[in-house]
C-alpha cells in the first residue's frame, strides 16, 4: 500500500472527497471498497481498480489468546512478521517490524540469523498497524501502543520509522499520541542522537543483554562499533536533553548472562540514571535456552536488594514463535 497514491488518484476531486476516502481506510477500517457505501458507485470502482485494500497475511493465535501473529507477504514477495499483544490492563500493543531481516547478527536472535534484505517503507510499517486495527475493530477495540521491536534494527531505517510515527500520530489517521510509540535499538548511537532532536516525545528502549563489553561483543557484534561506554554516553545525553526515562532491555539467557556477577555489573550500569531495566526471560530458539525460574528469581532479588528499578516483561506468544527474538521470515 502506498497511501500517497490516494492524493494522486483523486487529484482532480475536491479535498473533502480525499478526506472522506482516507476516513474509510483509517477510521472505518474497511477491507473492501464496496463497504464505502456513501461513495458513488463510480468512485468505488475507481478506488477498487487503483488502490487495493487487500493485505496478504496468514494469522496465528496463541493458546493463551493474548497474542496474534501475522505473517505478511509484501508486494515483492518478501515476508515479515508482526505481533499484537493484548494486555490485562486493556492496552493493545503492536510490535512492528522495520526491516526484512536484520544486519546486526545478534547471536541469540532468530531474525539476526536471516541476514539483511531491505528496509521497510513507512507505508509497510503503517500497514502492520492497520491490519491489527481491522482485527480489533471486530472486538470494539483499537491499537493503543506501537513498539518498534520486531524484525530489524529501527535506527538503521530511521527516516521510514519516524515518518511512520508522524503518519500514525495524525488525528486523521490513528491519532496515537507520541508517548504511545517506543523505538528499541540494539545500540545504534547515531540513531539515539537523532532521536534526541525529535520534537515528538517518543520513548527509547535500548537492548543491553550483557553488562560488560567482552560478553556483549560476543552476543551483539554492534558492540564492536559502539561499546558500552559510548552507548551509555549517548543514553546520558538523551536523558539530559529530554528528561525522559529510558528502558534498558536485558534478556536472561541460561548460563550466558544470568549469574550474580552479571547482575552486579548491570547494577553499576544503571546506577543513578533515569532508567529502568526490563528483564526478559529468553524465549527458546535452537541457539539458546531460558534460565530456570530459581535463577531468574535470584537475579531479580539481587536487583531489588540493591534498589535497581526493574520490571518483568510479560511473555507473549512463545508458543507460536511470536515472542522476542523468535521472528524469522523473509521469503514467501
Amino acid at each position: 500500500m502506498d497511501f500517497k497514491k490516494i492524493d494522486k488518484i483523486l487529484e482532480t476531486a475536491p479535498s473533502f472527497r480525499r478526506a472522506q476516502v482516507k476516513r474509510f481506510i483509517f477510521k472505518n477500517l474497511i477491507e473492501d471498497w464496496e463497504e464505502a457505501t456513501s461513495l458513488s458507485k463510480d468512485l468505488r470502482a475507481l478506488m477498487s481498480s487503483k488502490f487495493s485494500l487487500n493485505i496478504e497475511h496468514q494469522r496465528s493465535e496463541s493458546k493463551e489468546n493474548n497474542t496474534t501473529k501475522e505473517l505478511i507477504t509484501l508486494e515483492d514477495g518478501f515476508q515479515i512478521e508482526t505481533v499484537l499483544m493484548r494486555h490485562e490492563d486493556g492496552r493493545n500493543t503492536v510490535c512492528v517490524s522495520s526491516q526484512v531481516g536484520c544486519a546486526l547478527g545478534c547471536d541469540f536472535c532468530a531474525t539476526g540469523k536471516l541476514g539483511f534484505f531491505r528496509n521497510l517503507t513507512a507505508n509497510e510499517i503503517v500497514m502492520q498497524v492497520l491490519l491489527f486495527n481491522r482485527l480489533l475493530k471486530k472486538e470494539g477495540k483499537q491499537v493503543t501502543n506501537v513498539v518498534y521491536m520486531g524484525m530489524g534494527e529501527p535506527m538503521l531505517n530511521y527516516e521510514n520509522v519516524i515518518n511512520s510515527i508522524h503518519f500514525m500520530n495524525n488525528k486523521d489517521v490513528f491519532g496515537l499520541g507520541a508517548r504511545k510509540f517506543s523505538i528499541s535499538t540494539a545500540g545504534v548511537v547515531e540513531g539515539i542522537k537523532k532521536l534526541i532532536k525529535e520534537p515528538m516525545e517518543i520513548n527509547l528502549a535500548v537492548s543491553i543483554h550483557a553488562p560488560n563489553d567482552k560478553l556483549r561483543t560476543a552476543l551483539m557484534p554492534i558492540n564492536k562499533k559502539w561499546n558500552l561506554k559510548q552507548l551509555f554516553t549517548a543514553i546520558d545525553e538523551y536523558i539530559a536533553k529530554t528528561n525522559r526515562r529510558v528502558m534498558l532491555e536485558y534478556t536472561l539467557i541460561k548460563n550466558v548472562n544470568d549469574s550474580l556477577i552479571e547482575a552486579a555489573q548491570l547494577k553499576e550500569l544503571a546506577r543513578n540514571k533515569l532508567c529502568f531495566i526490563n528483564l526478559i526471560t529468553y524465549n527458546k530458539t535452537k541457539f539458546y535456552a531460558p534460565p530456570s525460574s530459581a535463577v531468574v528469581k535470584r537475579f531479580a532479588d539481587y536487583l531489588e536488594k540493591h534498589r535497581v528499578a526493574f520490571t518483568f516483561r510479560q511473555r507473549f506468544g512463545h508458543d507460536i514463535a511470536a515472542a522476542c527474538g523468535q521472528l524469522a521470515r523473509k521469503k514467501k
